[in-house]
């Protein structure tokens, strides 16, 4: 896989995690949640997830255009594992302030390169 499938990876990286957002960036807080605790509780947690979903989808998507969109069993894997590890360590920093935000795009662009890697 060349070098250009995980610059497109890191450039989809960028857009989703910083642009595409939204309010999905409030809302996988707890804080945001936090007047409405009682009856909102783990709303943060759908959050958390479909950004993780939006996120991996976009990072996968070069891999998905690299295997003529019919993607192999290991980037299944790939993205379910992908998928958890960023809601994950996106959790540690939104609700747990155990890792700041240079720790957070260091783990996920280590995600990235791993996934580039293993899927060569």
């Amino acid at each position: 896989m060349s070098w250009y499938i995980l610059f497109c990876m890191i450039f989809a990286h960028i857009v989703d995690d910083f642009y595409l957002q939204g309010i999905l960036a409030q809302m996988k807080q707890k804080s945001f949640w936090h007047d409405k605790a009682r009856f909102y509780r783990y709303d943060y947690l759908p959050a958390l997830l479909e950004h993780a979903f939006s996120w991996t989808f976009m990072i996968m998507l070069p891999i998905f255009w690299y295997y003529g969109w019919v993607p192999k069993f290991a980037c299944l894997c790939a993205f379910i594992i992908n998928m958890i590890v960023h809601a994950f360590v996106d959790n540690l920093k939104a609700n747990k302030f155990s890792i700041n935000l240079v720790q957070d795009q260091l783990i996920h662009l280590c995600q990235i390169i791993l996934t580039w890697i293993v899927l060569r």
